[in-house]
């Protein structure tokens, strides 16, 4: 199910990509792959998602809910003309281009658009 602006990947921060690969490999048999040494991605086991290696505080900065668009451009200037906050803008990344949005009650979003 990929619509266009609905919740479609999370991210989720891990201190050691190591360990938190390894536990949910051996618990729930998730399989993942390895885009660096800072973020590994895992697909099929409900919304698709990955988890990036930070090194500040988890609590402030643990889940990343990723909305799918297919005209990003669009997308922005609507967040824009509703008060939303770009506080990352468009950048490019394997498999695609996305920004962050702070919603009006301050919580981060991200919006991406698949490479065509």
């Amino acid at each position: 199910m990929k619509k266009h602006e609905k919740l479609n990947y999370v991210e989720m921060a891990s201190r050691d990509l190591i360990k938190t690969r390894y536990f949910f490999e051996k618990v729930f048999s998730w399989e993942f792959t390895k885009f660096s040494d800072k973020y590994i991605a895992f697909y099929n086991e409900g919304p698709d998602g990955g988890f990036n290696l930070i090194k500040d505080d988890i609590k402030n900065n643990s889940i990343l809910l990723v909305l799918l668009s297919s005209n990003i451009s669009d997308s922005k200037q609507r967040i824009e003309k509703e008060d939303g906050i770009i506080n990352k803008d468009i950048f490019s990344f394997p498999g695609g281009i996305h920004f962050h949005i702070i919603e009006p009650d301050g919580n981060e979003f991200s919006v991406w658009q698949k490479d065509e």
